[in-house]
């Protein structure tokens, strides 16, 4: 599917399928593992005109839509690209990475050093000035009032994020652990590639996404401290996809103490069973108005969440991730 669109995404409010198109072609990029990469040198030639330009259009209350990927963040950022006043960007990592160069850990667009964790004190005025540009031009290209940003990894960046944008607001998704890890196996499985030389999967350019998350994010959690060389060596998709949920779900967690106002938690499995309420729940906290296309689309689209049988992963991390599984209500 092109942008994410399949027919009942078009037939439901046909006007959205230019927004969508906008948002695919000229401000996505291409990652890693996908077709069409040949586009991202005119992309990064127009982000460079759009930095020059004066602000466009004012950036007010971005939506920014975090949590381990594979844990239903492309589906919402669908719905709610349904509502009138929404324009969605679906892991606009070219747009970050021309914001920041430092911040591209799966190496789609660089080799060079990368940070998992960005901090406040890291956001610079010019930093500042190159995001407002690139979104407001992106506001005025799509026609869009509002903006929302899937990205899950800047759940471990909402210091920095707030520091560009003080009014963000951020939609912490969570799903059963198991299920996570199961969809991320099948997904590195069914999408992992060998090109010159190199394996392109989940975890980056040779495993610099994994390596990056260990060295930046797992080295300085206390829970790991004692396990931390074994974890260094795990191989096993399933094992590696626990550690990245778990210190996810915990970064989270964090955050929603931090910033208590600007940061929802919701449950995917919540949104499966009581959409229109939990949508509802989450317009009202992004502050957008009612819009029934949102609503009729997402009953439309969404679908039992598949079920997974709890397995066994390595001893090293199994009872970090029982933990983490009871610290968010599920068994």
């Amino acid at each position: 599917m092109i942008a994410q669109m399949d027919p009942l995404y078009i037939t439901t409010r046909p006007g959205r399928v230019v927004n969508r198109f906008i948002s695919y072609l000229l401000f996505e990029g291409r990652p890693l593992t996908t077709k069409g990469r040949w586009i991202n040198p005119f992309l990064f030639f127009l982000f460079s005109i759009e930095k020059k330009l004066p602000q466009l259009k004012k950036v007010k209350k971005p939506v920014f839509i975090l949590g381990t990927g594979r844990s239903g963040t492309t589906i919402l950022g669908l719905i709610l690209s349904m509502h009138r006043d929404v324009g969605f960007l679906n892991e606009p990592k070219a747009m970050w990475y021309s914001i920041y160069q430092k911040e591209d850990i799966i190496g789609n667009y660089t080799q060079g050093d990368a940070y998992y964790r960005l901090s406040a004190d890291e956001v610079t005025e010019e930093i500042r000035y190159t995001a407002h540009r690139l979104y407001g031009a992106y506001l005025t290209v799509s026609r869009s009032k509002r903006v929302i940003d899937k990205y899950p990894e800047l759940i471990f960046r909402v210091p920095f994020v707030k520091a560009i944008f003080p009014d963000a607001r951020f939609i912490f998704l969570v799903r059963n652990g198991w299920s996570v890890i199961q969809s991320i196996h099948e997904w590195s499985e069914r999408l992992g590639i060998r090109m010159q030389g190199k394996t392109h999967d989940w975890w980056g350019v040779n495993n610099r996404k994994w390596h990056l998350l260990v060295d930046q994010i797992v080295a300085n959690d206390s829970a790991f401290t004692d396990v931390l060389s074994g974890i260094r060596n795990l191989t096993s998709h399933k094992d590696m996809a626990a550690v990245e949920w778990g210190v996810t779900m915990n970064e989270g967690l964090s955050v929603m103490e931090q910033y208590p106002d600007a940061v929802k938690l919701i449950r995917y499995e919540d949104l499966i069973q009581n959409p229109v309420d939990v949508l509802t729940t989450i317009t009202d906290f992004c502050g957008l108005p009612h819009d029934d296309a949102v609503h009729k689309y997402a009953v439309k689209v969404l679908r039992p969440a598949s079920s997974y049988t709890p397995g066994n992963l390595h001893p090293l991390i199994q009872c970090q991730f029982d933990e983490t599984m009871s610290k968010l209500g599920y068994r």
